[in-house]
Protein backbone atom coordinates (compact mmCIF):
# COMPACT_ATOMS: atom_id res chain seq x y z
CA UNK A 1 0.00 0.00 0.00
CA UNK A 2 1.47 3.12 -1.17
CA UNK A 3 2.17 5.79 1.17
CA UNK A 4 0.50 9.52 1.14
CA UNK A 5 1.77 12.48 2.52
CA UNK A 6 -0.81 15.28 2.97
CA UNK A 7 0.63 18.67 3.95
CA UNK A 8 -1.63 21.33 5.20
CA UNK A 9 -4.24 19.20 6.47
CA UNK A 10 -7.11 21.47 8.27
CA UNK A 11 -7.50 24.27 5.63
CA UNK A 12 -10.39 24.48 3.17
CA UNK A 13 -8.93 21.78 0.61
CA UNK A 14 -7.28 19.78 3.17
CA UNK A 15 -9.76 18.82 4.87
CA UNK A 16 -11.45 17.51 2.15
CA UNK A 17 -8.78 15.75 1.19
CA UNK A 18 -7.91 13.57 4.32
CA UNK A 19 -11.68 11.71 2.93
CA UNK A 20 -10.60 11.45 -0.35
CA UNK A 21 -6.77 10.46 -0.22
CA UNK A 22 -7.75 7.83 2.66
CA UNK A 23 -8.80 4.80 0.25
CA UNK A 24 -5.85 5.55 -2.07
CA UNK A 25 -2.87 4.33 0.69
CA UNK A 26 -1.93 5.34 4.22
CA UNK A 27 -2.68 8.56 4.89
CA UNK A 28 -0.46 10.62 6.96
CA UNK A 29 -1.17 14.42 7.84
CA UNK A 30 0.69 17.43 8.94
CA UNK A 31 -1.16 20.89 9.48
CA UNK A 32 0.49 24.29 10.82
CA UNK A 33 0.23 23.02 14.34
CA UNK A 34 2.74 20.07 13.95
CA UNK A 35 5.05 21.32 10.98
CA UNK A 36 6.45 24.86 10.28
CA UNK A 37 6.23 25.29 6.99
CA UNK A 38 8.63 28.62 6.86
CA UNK A 39 11.27 26.16 8.69
CA UNK A 40 12.69 24.40 5.47
CA UNK A 41 14.74 22.39 7.77
CA UNK A 42 11.71 21.10 9.59
CA UNK A 43 9.96 20.42 6.20
CA UNK A 44 12.98 18.40 4.81
CA UNK A 45 12.97 16.52 8.27
CA UNK A 46 9.42 15.74 8.30
CA UNK A 47 9.42 14.29 4.91
CA UNK A 48 12.61 11.93 5.25
CA UNK A 49 10.68 10.63 8.34
CA UNK A 50 7.69 9.99 6.69
CA UNK A 51 9.16 8.58 3.43
CA UNK A 52 5.87 8.96 1.28
CA UNK A 53 5.40 7.65 -1.87
CA UNK A 54 3.27 10.32 -2.79
CA UNK A 55 3.20 14.14 -1.44
CA UNK A 56 0.13 16.35 -1.66
CA UNK A 57 0.22 19.85 -0.85
CA UNK A 58 -2.61 21.75 0.01
CA UNK A 59 -0.86 24.34 2.56
CA UNK A 60 -0.16 27.99 1.37
CA UNK A 61 -0.19 31.05 2.50
CA UNK A 62 -2.98 32.65 1.11
CA UNK A 63 -3.52 36.24 2.48
CA UNK A 64 -3.72 38.14 -0.65
CA UNK A 65 -3.34 41.39 0.52
CA UNK A 66 -0.99 40.94 3.37
CA UNK A 67 1.48 39.39 1.50
CA UNK A 68 2.26 42.70 -0.20
CA UNK A 69 4.05 43.19 3.64
CA UNK A 70 4.82 40.39 4.67
CA UNK A 71 6.90 39.32 1.62
CA UNK A 72 9.56 37.09 3.32
CA UNK A 73 6.95 34.83 5.53
CA UNK A 74 5.00 34.31 1.82
CA UNK A 75 8.13 33.19 -0.08
CA UNK A 76 9.29 31.10 2.28
CA UNK A 77 5.44 29.18 2.14
CA UNK A 78 4.89 29.61 -1.19
CA UNK A 79 7.87 28.81 -3.15
CA UNK A 80 10.92 27.46 -0.34
CA UNK A 81 8.74 25.09 1.21
CA UNK A 82 7.42 23.79 -2.66
CA UNK A 83 10.77 23.50 -3.39
CA UNK A 84 12.09 21.34 -0.57
CA UNK A 85 9.10 19.40 -1.04
CA UNK A 86 9.87 18.95 -4.66
CA UNK A 87 13.70 18.11 -4.06
CA UNK A 88 12.69 15.34 -0.73
CA UNK A 89 10.50 13.80 -3.30
CA UNK A 90 13.08 13.46 -5.98
CA UNK A 91 15.05 12.12 -3.45
CA UNK A 92 12.15 9.27 -2.57
CA UNK A 93 11.44 8.89 -6.14
CA UNK A 94 8.17 10.38 -4.68
CA UNK A 95 5.02 11.93 -6.75
CA UNK A 96 4.59 15.15 -5.62
CA UNK A 97 0.92 17.35 -6.23
CA UNK A 98 0.99 20.97 -5.38
CA UNK A 99 -2.08 23.39 -5.48
CA UNK A 100 -1.38 26.40 -7.02
CA UNK A 101 -3.65 29.51 -7.99
CA UNK A 102 -5.54 31.70 -10.80
CA UNK A 103 -3.55 34.27 -9.59
CA UNK A 104 -0.38 33.61 -11.45
CA UNK A 105 -2.21 35.38 -14.19
CA UNK A 106 -2.72 38.64 -15.12
CA UNK A 107 -6.31 38.72 -16.25
CA UNK A 108 -6.39 40.37 -19.35
CA UNK A 109 -7.30 37.55 -21.17
CA UNK A 110 -11.03 37.56 -21.97
CA UNK A 111 -11.30 33.95 -22.19
CA UNK A 112 -10.38 30.90 -20.23
CA UNK A 113 -6.62 30.57 -19.29
CA UNK A 114 -4.95 27.50 -20.81
CA UNK A 115 -2.03 26.06 -18.74
CA UNK A 116 0.84 27.05 -21.01
CA UNK A 117 -0.88 30.63 -21.36
CA UNK A 118 1.96 32.89 -20.63
CA UNK A 119 2.44 34.14 -16.53
CA UNK A 120 2.26 37.49 -15.41
CA UNK A 121 1.00 37.84 -11.67
CA UNK A 122 -0.55 41.16 -10.35
CA UNK A 123 1.16 40.74 -6.83
CA UNK A 124 2.92 39.28 -4.44
CA UNK A 125 0.93 36.70 -3.56
CA UNK A 126 0.62 35.75 -7.15
CA UNK A 127 4.95 36.24 -7.41
CA UNK A 128 5.43 33.76 -4.64
CA UNK A 129 2.75 30.94 -5.96
CA UNK A 130 4.44 31.39 -9.66
CA UNK A 131 7.80 30.77 -7.78
CA UNK A 132 6.71 27.74 -6.34
CA UNK A 133 5.41 26.20 -9.02
CA UNK A 134 9.04 27.26 -11.18
CA UNK A 135 10.81 25.21 -8.46
CA UNK A 136 8.25 22.31 -8.52
CA UNK A 137 9.12 21.99 -11.77
CA UNK A 138 13.09 22.23 -11.50
CA UNK A 139 13.18 19.98 -8.72
CA UNK A 140 10.87 16.89 -9.56
CA UNK A 141 10.11 15.36 -12.72
CA UNK A 142 6.74 13.42 -11.18
CA UNK A 143 4.78 16.29 -10.02
CA UNK A 144 1.75 17.71 -10.75
CA UNK A 145 0.88 21.24 -10.68
CA UNK A 146 -3.27 21.60 -9.94
CA UNK A 147 -4.33 25.20 -10.38
CA UNK A 148 -7.63 26.39 -8.66
CA UNK A 149 -9.99 29.57 -8.41
CA UNK A 150 -12.41 31.06 -6.26
CA UNK A 151 -12.16 28.40 -3.46
CA UNK A 152 -14.68 28.34 -0.51
CA UNK A 153 -15.68 25.21 1.51
CA UNK A 154 -17.66 24.66 4.78
CA UNK A 155 -13.88 23.88 6.23
CA UNK A 156 -10.94 25.57 6.87
CA UNK A 157 -11.12 29.61 7.90
CA UNK A 158 -12.81 32.00 6.45
CA UNK A 159 -14.10 32.17 2.71
CA UNK A 160 -16.27 34.10 0.38
CA UNK A 161 -19.60 32.05 0.89
CA UNK A 162 -19.12 32.41 4.74
CA UNK A 163 -18.18 35.94 4.36
CA UNK A 164 -21.38 36.56 2.84
CA UNK A 165 -23.34 34.29 4.89
CA UNK A 166 -22.11 36.65 8.07
CA UNK A 167 -22.95 39.65 6.97
CA UNK A 168 -26.37 38.58 5.33
CA UNK A 169 -27.14 37.91 8.68
CA UNK A 170 -25.85 41.68 10.41
CA UNK A 171 -27.02 43.96 7.25
CA UNK A 172 -29.87 44.71 5.26
CA UNK A 173 -27.61 46.18 2.03
CA UNK A 174 -24.10 44.57 0.92
CA UNK A 175 -22.09 46.13 -1.55
CA UNK A 176 -19.94 43.67 -3.97
CA UNK A 177 -17.85 44.10 -7.13
CA UNK A 178 -19.21 43.25 -10.67
CA UNK A 179 -15.95 43.34 -12.65
CA UNK A 180 -14.16 40.60 -11.29
CA UNK A 181 -14.80 37.25 -13.14
CA UNK A 182 -14.43 33.91 -12.34
CA UNK A 183 -15.90 29.83 -11.46
CA UNK A 184 -16.36 29.69 -7.91
CA UNK A 185 -14.82 26.31 -7.04
CA UNK A 186 -16.43 23.95 -3.75
CA UNK A 187 -12.85 22.73 -2.22
CA UNK A 188 -14.69 18.84 -2.26
CA UNK A 189 -14.57 19.07 -5.74
CA UNK A 190 -11.02 20.02 -6.06
CA UNK A 191 -9.95 17.13 -3.48
CA UNK A 192 -12.37 14.75 -5.57
CA UNK A 193 -9.96 16.14 -8.69
CA UNK A 194 -6.88 15.37 -6.88
CA UNK A 195 -7.97 11.67 -5.99
CA UNK A 196 -8.70 11.37 -9.95
CA UNK A 197 -5.22 12.85 -10.94
CA UNK A 198 -3.36 10.47 -8.49
CA UNK A 199 -4.60 7.58 -9.68
CA UNK A 200 -3.23 8.04 -13.14
CA UNK A 201 0.20 7.78 -14.58
CA UNK A 202 -0.28 11.66 -15.42
CA UNK A 203 2.51 14.67 -14.60
CA UNK A 204 2.12 18.38 -15.49
CA UNK A 205 0.18 21.49 -14.68
CA UNK A 206 -3.46 21.42 -14.60
CA UNK A 207 -6.33 23.85 -14.34
CA UNK A 208 -9.52 22.74 -12.83
CA UNK A 209 -12.61 24.73 -11.50
CA UNK A 210 -16.43 24.32 -11.07
CA UNK A 211 -17.41 24.92 -14.79
CA UNK A 212 -19.14 28.61 -15.72
CA UNK A 213 -18.31 31.96 -14.89
CA UNK A 214 -20.11 34.81 -12.41
CA UNK A 215 -18.78 37.79 -10.95
CA UNK A 216 -18.13 38.19 -7.07
CA UNK A 217 -21.69 40.58 -6.98
CA UNK A 218 -23.14 36.93 -9.48
CA UNK A 219 -21.78 34.85 -6.50
CA UNK A 220 -23.07 36.56 -3.76
CA UNK A 221 -26.33 37.30 -5.07
CA UNK A 222 -26.39 33.40 -5.76
CA UNK A 223 -25.33 32.53 -2.20
CA UNK A 224 -27.80 34.73 -0.57
CA UNK A 225 -30.83 32.94 -3.08
CA UNK A 226 -29.77 29.73 -2.41
CA UNK A 227 -29.38 29.97 1.11
CA UNK A 228 -32.91 31.52 1.61
CA UNK A 229 -34.26 28.68 0.00
CA UNK A 230 -32.90 25.94 2.68
CA UNK A 231 -33.69 28.27 5.43
CA UNK A 232 -30.58 30.09 5.92
CA UNK A 233 -31.56 33.17 8.69
CA UNK A 234 -30.58 36.79 6.59
CA UNK A 235 -31.34 39.95 6.86
CA UNK A 236 -30.25 41.44 3.54
CA UNK A 237 -32.36 42.71 1.18
CA UNK A 238 -30.12 44.31 -1.52
CA UNK A 239 -27.01 43.69 -2.98
CA UNK A 240 -25.38 46.80 -4.63
CA UNK A 241 -22.87 46.00 -7.39
CA UNK A 242 -19.95 48.57 -7.58
CA UNK A 243 -16.65 48.83 -9.56
CA UNK A 244 -13.01 47.26 -8.36
CA UNK A 245 -11.86 50.94 -7.97
CA UNK A 246 -14.76 51.94 -5.59
CA UNK A 247 -13.13 48.81 -3.00
CA UNK A 248 -9.30 49.43 -3.48
CA UNK A 249 -6.87 46.96 -2.10
CA UNK A 250 -3.46 46.30 -1.15
CA UNK A 251 -3.30 43.73 -3.81
CA UNK A 252 -4.33 44.20 -7.43
CA UNK A 253 -6.85 41.42 -8.13
CA UNK A 254 -7.24 39.78 -11.78
CA UNK A 255 -10.23 41.35 -13.57
CA UNK A 256 -10.43 37.63 -15.57
CA UNK A 257 -9.63 34.31 -13.64
CA UNK A 258 -11.19 31.43 -15.64
CA UNK A 259 -9.20 28.83 -16.04
CA UNK A 260 -10.07 26.46 -18.84
CA UNK A 261 -10.45 22.29 -17.35
CA UNK A 262 -10.64 21.09 -20.42
CA UNK A 263 -7.00 19.10 -20.16
CA UNK A 264 -7.79 17.67 -16.89
CA UNK A 265 -11.37 16.91 -18.36
CA UNK A 266 -9.79 14.58 -21.66
CA UNK A 267 -7.80 12.87 -19.01
CA UNK A 268 -10.26 11.97 -16.34
CA UNK A 269 -13.13 11.59 -18.67
CA UNK A 270 -16.11 13.72 -16.50
CA UNK A 271 -16.64 17.39 -16.41
CA UNK A 272 -16.62 19.53 -13.15
CA UNK A 273 -19.60 20.21 -11.50
CA UNK A 274 -21.68 23.34 -12.88
CA UNK A 275 -20.37 26.22 -9.86
CA UNK A 276 -23.82 26.73 -9.00
CA UNK A 277 -24.86 23.69 -8.19
CA UNK A 278 -21.99 22.82 -5.73
CA UNK A 279 -22.68 25.89 -3.69
CA UNK A 280 -26.28 24.51 -3.25
CA UNK A 281 -24.59 21.30 -2.06
CA UNK A 282 -22.07 23.02 0.16
CA UNK A 283 -24.75 25.16 1.73
CA UNK A 284 -26.81 21.89 3.01
CA UNK A 285 -23.45 20.70 4.71
CA UNK A 286 -23.05 24.29 6.09
CA UNK A 287 -26.89 24.45 7.49
CA UNK A 288 -26.74 20.60 8.86
CA UNK A 289 -23.38 21.73 10.60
Amino acid sequence: MQRILLIGSQGQVGSELRQSLASLGELTTLNRQNLDLSDAGAVSQAIAQIHPDVIVNAAAYTAVDKAETEKELAFAINAIAPKIMAESAAKLDAKLLHISTDYVFDGKKNTPYLEDDSTNPLGYYGQSKLAGEAHIQQNCDRHIILRTAWVYGVHGKGNFVKTMLRLGKEREMISVVYDQVGSPTWAKDIAGAIAELLQSDTVGTYHFTNCGLASWFDFAVAIFEEARKIGFPLKVEQVLPIPTSAYPTPAQRPAYSVLANQKITDLVKRVSPYWRHSLRDMLQQVIQK
